[in-house]
């Protein structure tokens, strides 16, 4: 961080100026310091959504909306898809740096090593209904480990932060596959340390006792892709969420859940289960003009899911990788005669080739193509978000601990514009009409 300049900001009404400090980063737009606004001016900011704000300085993601770019510490996330797996990608965003072959060795197994629940929590999965969604689970789950793992709550050590951030990576399958089998009344898949982070999770979710399971590796790399392309995405609305959770001095565990529960939300991580919604509603291949003239109408306000994104005005550059998976489990499935399948398909064609879609830049995004996915893969859309939050994990983490290892971190308090009523007097009941 450089300082660049200054602005000055001048109050019309009493012709008083004051100049602030301009900050610039590595890369992307400066920032205007207003850390001192209300101290010198006695005015705050008026900022909905902070979408004009930034909250914190980070080392980890940059996003170039208008470009379509994805960095992960320097690194294109499309080449990393392409030529890196989740358990590298986990550590260059917790450490900074990609991990020679003796660290990625020794962080694969530091991870694999940590991936089993403590046995008491299976009791506490049977205290939700068999129908709960997985995600009230999962959030409740992993709000529980801080009772269970009492040796990794001092935030202020880093080796005890080091074994939360390695416990919740590596629990996080074990906790979303459980909460999968919870539903369906089958029994708990223990992890097999012999297999890959997304194997693992794969084995978990679809294995039982009674068999082998037998791993297919295209539908491998693409669950490891999911994994990478969902692990981090700069200040949004979840990861801001951990940040202010954490920056009250919260234990890792509860920080992650309030994530999670941020995450829920149909605008943030139910996207891909909307695509599907969406796809369902319009029923059939006869009917996609039809819908699409209603999105069209600025009068009517049928929504269009799985294309464009609010940070990317072009390519969502995650989308052009996962749209290679896609086809590529759709082809080793030989699944072709699912009627929603060939619906979505039908719809990218229309979307790539609709002056529509092309002028307004509406094209599919890593949403559309995960969505997909999973339902060639049969997993439920009520794990949707739940697969999310498993790739997110080690994005939260990696922003938590740079948060509490930044000297100028402080414990969030956002402002605001009251416009409620002013200090009147208190009446009496029997004096209220």
């Amino acid at each position: 961080m450089s300082n660049t300049g200054t602005v000055t900001l001048t109050d019309d009404a009493t012709g008083k100026s004051w100049k602030f400090p301009v900050l610039g980063g590595s890369i992307g737009p400066n920032v205007i310091d207003v850390r001192k606004l209300y101290g010198d001016t006695g005015y705050f900011t008026y900022d909905p959504g902070f979408t004009s704000t930034g909250s914190c300085e980070s080392k980890i993601t940059y996003i170039d909306g208008d470009k379509g770019v994805l960095l992960h510490r320097g690194y294109n996330i499309a080449e990393l898809a392409e030529k890196s797996d989740f358990m590298e990608l986990s550590y260059l965003l917790l450490n900074g740096e990609l991990p020679n072959a003796q660290q990625k060795a020794k962080f694969t197994r530091d991870i694999t090593m940590h991936t089993m629940l403590h046995e008491q929590i299976a009791t506490f999965y049977r205290g939700f209904r068999r129908d709960a969604h997985p995600m009230a689970v999962c959030c409740g789950v992993v709000g529980a480990l801080s009772a269970f793992y009492h040796d990794s709550l001092d935030i202020n050590d880093p080796h005890q932060r080091m074994v939360a951030s390695y416990r919740l990576i590596a629990k996080m399958p074990t906790i979303g596959a459980m909460a999968y089998k919870y539903s369906v009344g089958q029994p708990f898949m223990y992890p097999d340390n012999k297999l890959s982070y997304a194997g693992n999770f794969l084995r978990m979710m679809f294995g039982v006792p009674a068999e082998e399971y037998v791993m297919n590796p295209v539908v491998e790399k693409a669950m490891d892709r999911i994994f990478m392309l969902h692990a981090d995405h700069e200040q949004n609305a979840s990861t801001s969420t951990v940040r202010l959770a954490g920056s009250s001095g919260a234990n890792p565990f509860a920080c992650i859940a309030a994530g999670i529960a941020s995450l829920w939300g149909p605008s943030h991580g139910g996207a891909n289960e909307a695509v599907l919604k969406m796809l369902q509603e319009i029923g059939g291949k006869d009917k996609i003009g039809p819908f699409l003239a209603r999105v069209k109408d600025k009068a009517d306000h049928t929504r269009l899911m799985g294309f464009g994104h609010r940070v990317y005005k072009n390519y969502d550059p995650r989308a052009t990788v996962m749209r290679k998976s896609c086809h590529e489990v759709l082809a080793t499935l030989g699944i072709g005669s699912d009627p929603l399948l060939e619906l979505a398909m039908e719809m990218e064609e229309f979307a790539l080739k609709d002056d529509y879609f092309i002028s307004k830049k509406l094209y599919p995004n890593v949403d559309f193509y995960s969505g997909i996915i999973f339902r060639a893969l049969g997993i439920p859309v009520s794990m949707f978000t739940v697969i999310f939050a498993i790739a997110r994990t080690v994005g939260w983490i990696s922003q938590w601990t740079e948060m509490i290892e930044d000297p100028q971190s402080k414990i969030g308090r956002p402002r605001q514009l009251y416009s409620g009523q002013t200090e009147r007097p208190y009446t009496p009941l029997h004096a209220r009409k």
